[in-house]
């Protein structure tokens, strides 16, 4: 099993071979280097990069990192732009930016959700694996939105049995490519690991179940703004099953995005954002409810589309 790590090139290895800059970049032999580029394991704005290839300054570049044996530490490092939008003695409820991880990994050394409230000096839950202590649910590193950790032992226990039994609402607002046919409907597809590709996610038959439920917000002329409502919650899954539908989320060059489209809007990441989250709270069972705005730069890709008409 590996970890995905994805970043920006750097303007200093810009003209680079990709053997000798991610050699330098993330500390590796060009020999290991060279064995993930022949594995397919290093993307260059989400295509295959060969040991030779040409590093381009600004590239969104993605590689597939064999998981070390040692554990990964939590460091307490503020993050810049991480909001906390509520917080309380059980819970903390944050709006997460872009290039931050819910927690450290073995493929992410970047700063992290729970290093970011350690350093702002609130205390969360124990319970869970030492890295990823209080954390019940993950955004994705280039998805930004509104998360929530726990802070107390028992909101642990009770948000981690809400995610499971599905009692969780997590709305997300996604811009796609095109015009998904119907408008609005159900995607009703297992997802499980790539088959050729363990860090990517597709539908296979026999993944675990998976439904995301849509509706179209607004139709762009190269694009839809969608309001996605998930009933599960697999790794990738709203990416994954609009890639499957052939419109990818705008930005998403992992999963089969338009690189122009992404460049003409702005876009170093894929359109996706956490929109609301609500739950029942774990101290006398309220429900709650959170939102977060867009960010600067999905707020101008819209802006952009807006101005096709």
């Amino acid at each position: 099993m590996s970890d995905l790590r994805t970043l920006p090139v750097p303007d200093g290895l810009d003209g680079m071979r990709v053997d000798a800059g991610l050699s330098k970049l993330l500390g590796l032999s060009r020999t290991v280097v060279a064995t993930l580029a022949e594995s397919g394991d290093v993307l260059v704005d989400g295509r295959p990069a060969g040991k030779s290839d040409r590093l381009v300054a600004g590239a969104w570049l993605e590689v597939a990192l064999p998981q070390p044996e040692r554990p990964v530490e939590v460091k307490a490092i503020a993050v810049e732009g991480l909001e906390v939008i509520h917080q309380d003695d059980d819970v903390v409820v944050v709006d997460k930016p872009i290039g931050v991880a819910a927690h450290p990994s073995p493929g992410w050394s970047g700063p992290t959700v729970i290093g970011g409230l350690a350093a702002a000096g609130l205390r969360i839950s124990t319970s869970g694996a030492a890295e990823r202590q209080g954390v019940v649910h993950r955004l994705d590193v280039g998805t930004t939105g509104v998360m929530v950790v726990a802070k107390s032992e028992h909101a642990y226990t009770a948000l981690k049995r809400a995610f499971k039994e599905r009692t969780v609402e997590k709305r997300y607002h996604a811009l796609v490519q095109g015009h998904p046919d119907p408008s609005e409907g159900t995607i009703d597809a297992p997802i499980d690991r790539h088959p050729r590709h363990d860090y990517r996610w597709a539908v296979v038959a026999g993944g675990k179940p998976s439904i995301t439920h849509y509706s179209t917000i607004e139709a762009f002329r190269a694009a839809s703004l969608l309001d996605v409502k998930l009933e599960t919650g697999r790794t990738h899954q709203i990416r994954v099953h609009f890639s499957a539908l052939r419109h990818p989320c705008v930005g998403d060059l992992t999963y089969g995005s338009d690189p122009t489209l992404a460049k003409r809007l702005g876009l170093s990441r894929q359109w996706l954002h956490a929109r609301t989250l609500g739950f029942h709270h774990p101290a006398d069972g309220q429900w709650v409810e959170f939102t977060s705005d867009y960010p600067a730069d999905l707020a101008g890709a819209l802006a952009v589309l807006a101005d096709d008409y």
